[in-house]
């Protein structure tokens, strides 16, 4: 094991244990009902905010590429022993284009549970693969289905908190943006088994973007008037996934 490693290792451990504190520490945190007013309300074709619903179909096109890759395209690497996860990955992300599209419907707490769940399916994913190619193949591998409850669980406890007037979300917080914190840290200190791996950070930068875009939805759209930033979150979260996915099909295994 190099220096490097032996940093990288213990910078996740004081990473996650900072970030385990601080989510125990923090009361409960309750979904803000304000969340659910977007910027775009305009319908056509009888659809409700019909760009906050349309602009999902990026993730469904995305998803079903990456699928397609790993089931049938020889020239799409990835790490075999872990194929289920880069299938969730995947899957994960045509289903936000489903869970997504039916909370832009209709959006209240309620409907918001089927937009959150498949993210949570493709972010725990996410981080089983970076793992499976940067540090440990076994490891990465070992922790795709423990990630997928916890990533589940989260979502659950938070609606049936909400249920009980208590709503808490500081488990969904955590479970999804834990994986945006380590896994830059991934990238810097360790060596991914294949050459490009230049399209992760595609991904978290498009990722970084993507919530900028919904953090100044109601400004963009007054500012261009045909899109919102929330709808240009979707087409640019789903154009990062789709950087990736290009770099599977142009790096080699190394050495």
């Amino acid at each position: 094991m190099s220096r490097r490693q032996k940093v990288g290792y213990g910078v996740l451990a004081v990473a996650f244990a900072i970030v385990i504190v601080a989510v125990s520490l923090r009361g409960p945190i309750a979904q803000d009902l304000a969340y659910h007013l977007f910027a775009d309300g305009r319908n056509y074709f009888l659809i409700p905010n019909f760009w906050n619903v349309i602009s999902n179909v990026a993730f469904l096109v995305v998803g079903a590429i990456g699928i397609h890759g790993v089931l049938r395209e020889p020239g799409f690497t990835y790490v075999a022993e872990n194929r289920p996860g880069y299938l969730l990955l995947f899957l994960g992300a045509s289903l936000v284009s489903v869970g997504s599209g039916y909370y832009h419907l209709w959006p209240d707490n309620d409907s918001l549970v089927w937009d959150r769940l498949p993210m949570t399916i493709a972010f725990m994913a996410l981080l089983s693969v970076v793992v499976s190619e940067f540090i440990s193949i076994r490891v990465g591998k070992w922790l795709l289905w423990p990630l997928q409850v916890l990533g589940i669980f989260s979502v659950f406890y938070w609606y049936i908190s909400e249920q009980d007037g208590q709503g808490d979300l500081r488990y969904y917080a955590l479970v999804q943006f834990l994986p945006m914190l380590t896994i830059p840290l991934i990238l810097i200190f360790f060596r991914c088994a294949y050459t490009r791996a230049s399209g992760y950070g595609w991904l978290l930068g498009a990722y970084g973007l993507a919530k900028l875009f919904e953090h100044y939805d109601e400004a963009i759209y007054q500012s261009l008037g045909f899109i919102s930033g929330h709808s240009l979150k979707h087409i640019t979260a789903a154009a990062g996934l789709y950087l990736l996915i290009v770099s599977y099909q142009y790096r080699l295994l190394r050495d």
